[in-house]
């Protein structure tokens, strides 16, 4: 059955550069990204793999752990991460998981079940499913899944300002508009009703219509 979102991110051992983990451990009480690359020394991956590095303290800023995912040895990782030094300025400064047996690529529906076992003779394009992010809450559930072509570079802003909002969204009773960001109005959701909005929000709000009622974000300085 393939991963939903509100699933339970599946479990696992696996070697990285940073040693061996068991994915549920090495999350423990925060949220994490895993991101996932078809294969070692790919180009639009090289720039994906830097700018996180650099990224990195707005992560932990939010309590986020970063860990990649490619479909190569941790070997093969680590000789990738001088390119990627060279080329972007940081090499990664987080995890990267082995994956050389296709497992974890397989566990995630990530590639087929019949894929074999082996990296070994595998292109970047026979993988090229191998290109998702998936962000995790602390209680171990998935909460987005993107997956992107090996042709265009992911947005990890946009990562970042997804996490603002399902942060934010998990500790208070609103959703957020088109193209928020933090700081912004957002929208109470409609299961509150105005009796209970009151309570929660005793400033009040913009009711544009009886299911649209702006309000402040809850949590802004």
């Amino acid at each position: 059955m393939a991963l939903q979102l509100g699933d339970t991110a599946p479990d696992f051992t696996a070697d990285t550069t940073e040693g061996q983990i068991s994915f549920h451990d090495w999350i423990g009480e925060s949220w994490a990204v895993l991101f996932s690359h078809p294969k070692d020394f790919t180009p639009v991956c090289t720039t994906e793999l830097g700018y996180v590095a650099k990224l990195k303290p707005e992560f932990e800023k939010r309590d986020v752990k970063i860990i990649g995912l490619s479909v190569d040895t941790v070997e093969d990782h680590k000789r990738w991460a001088d390119d990627i030094a060279e080329t972007q300025g940081t090499a990664p400064n987080y995890p990267m998981i082995g994956d050389p047996d296709l497992a974890v690529s397989k566990l995630y529906g990530m590639l087929p079940a019949g894929a074999g076992d082996s990296a070994a003779g595998r292109t970047a394009v026979d993988n090229a499913t191998v290109r998702n992010v998936y962000v995790i809450g602390p209680d171990k559930k998935v909460k987005l899944m993107i997956t992107y072509p090996m042709s265009t570079g992911r947005n990890f802003d946009e990562v970042l300002r997804v996490i603002d909002s399902l942060q934010l969204t998990a500790d208070y009773k609103v959703a957020t508009p088109v193209n928020w960001k933090q700081g912004e109005d957002v929208i109470i959701v409609p299961a509150v009703k105005n009796e209970e909005a009151k309570e929660l929000f005793p400033e009040g709000w913009q009711e544009v219509k009886p299911y649209l009622r702006v309000v402040k974000q809850p949590d802004a300085s």
